[in-house]
C-alpha cells in the first residue's frame, strides 16, 4: 500500500508515523525535525548532513515523518517537533491558531507544482466551470492559496462552490470515483494523477500563487547556532540537488512509494536554494491571511511579521 492509498493521520500525536535518531550518541540536546515523505528535508535526513553540522554543538537529530503540512504544523505548535517545512497557507493556520512559529527561509516559487485537476472528459472547461461544483482540496495546505486565488479569479463567491476538504490519499480516491468535480492536488500526488491518466489540468498556479515552500522553527528554540547549522544544512543539500533531479528521484522515490519516473517529474517542478523571508514575501503571506480571514477560513485576524525573527 502506497502513500496514495493511506488514510489521512488525525492528530499531531498520530501524524508523527516515524521516528528516527541519529544511532550511537549520547542523550543530551536533541533537534527534532519534521519533514513529509517528499522534498528537501527528506533528502536532507537520508543524506547525513544535518547530523554532521549539528554534532560539534552536542546535538543529536530526530526524523518525524508527516502526510502533510498541516499535521506537521500542528506538531510544531504542540511543541513535538522544532523545525519543519511546509507551504504557504499551513503557517497561517497555525499562527492564527496561535502557534508560536518563526519563519526561517524559503525556497523560490514553484507554481507549475500544484494543479486543479478535473477528469478527461468533464464539461469543466475554464475557471468560471468550477461554480456550483464539487471540488477536493486538503483544508489549510498550501494548494488552499491556489483554490481560493483561482476562483477570484473566475469571479466565484466561496460559497458557490461546494468545498470538500479530503486528504490526499482520500482526495484522489474521491476523485476516480466522480464523487467530487475536481481536485487541487501538489506534486507528488500530482504527477502520480497525471501518470494514471484520464485527468486534465484545469490550471496550475501560474499566475495564481506562488506556491512557495517555507522552512519554520518555534521561538521556543533559541539556540542560534544550532538554527543557523539548520539552514547551513538546507543550503547543502539544495546546491546539491540543483541539476540532479533524477539522482535524486532514486532517494525519493522508495520513500513515497512512486516509480522514479513520476518522482523524476515531480522533483523537475520543484525549486532549489533556500532564501530568507524579505519584505516582499511577507507582503504575499499577509494578503493571503488577510484574504482567508476575511471568508472565515481562520479564526483571527494576524501580522505574519509577528512571525518573523528580529
Amino acid at each position: 500500500m502506497t502513500v496514495l492509498t493511506r488514510r489521512a493521520l488525525v492528530g499531531a500525536s498520530a501524524a508523527m508515523v516515524v521516528v528516527s535518531a541519529t544511532p550511537g550518541r549520547a542523550a543530551g540536546k536533541v533537534m527534532r525535525v519534521g519533514y513529509q515523505k517528499y522534498g528537501n528535508l527528506l533528502l536532507l535526513k537520508t543524506s547525513g548532513v544535518l547530523e554532521s553540522k549539528l554534532r560539534p554543538l552536542g546535538y543529536d537529530v530526530e526524523w518525524r515523518e508527516f502526510l502533510s503540512g498541516p499535521p506537521l504544523m500542528e506538531a510544531l505548535g504542540a511543541g513535538a517537533i522544532d523545525f519543519g517545512t511546509a507551504g504557504e497557507t499551513p503557517p497561517i493556520f497555525a499562527q492564527a491558531a496561535g502557534s508560536p512559529i518563526l519563519y526561517l527561509g524559503t525556497e523560490p516559487p514553484a507554481p507549475r507544482s500544484e494543479a486543479i485537476l478535473v477528469p478527461e472528459g468533464s464539461t469543466i472547461k475554464t475557471l468560471a466551470d468550477l461554480r456550483g461544483k464539487r471540488i477536493a482540496l486538503n483544508k489549510g495546505s498550501n494548494v488552499h492559496v491556489l483554490y481560493v486565488r483561482a476562483l477570484e479569479k473566475a469571479g466565484i463567491a466561496y460559497k458557490d462552490v461546494t468545498t470538500v476538504y479530503l486528504s490526499p490519499p482520500d482526495g484522489r480516491a474521491a476523485f476516480e470515483r466522480k464523487s467530487v468535480d475536481a481536485w487541487v492536488i501538489w506534486d507528488p500526488y500530482l504527477a502520480a494523477a497525471q501518470a494514471a491518466g484520464n485527468t486534465r489540468v484545469l490550471a496550475d498556479a501560474t499566475g495564481l500563487a506562488a506556491n512557495r515552500q517555507f522552512y519554520l522553527g518555534t521561538k521556543r528554540f533559541t539556540d542560534q547556532a544550532a538554527i543557523a547549522a539548520f539552514k547551513a544544512a538546507v543550503t547543502d543539500i539544495d546546491a546539491k540537488t540543483i541539476g540532479a533531479t533524477a539522482a535524486a528521484a532514486t532517494v525519493v522515490s522508495p520513500a513515497v512509494g512512486l516509480p522514479e519516473p513520476i518522482v523524476a517529474t515531480a522533483l523537475a517542478r520543484q525549486t532549489w536554494g533556500i532564501g530568507p523571508v524579505d519584505a516582499g514575501i511577507v507582503g504575499e503571506q499577509q494578503a493571503t491571511a488577510d484574504t482567508f480571514f476575511k471568508l472565515g477560513l481562520i479564526p483571527r485576524a494576524i501580522r505574519i511579521a509577528d512571525a518573523i525573527p528580529a
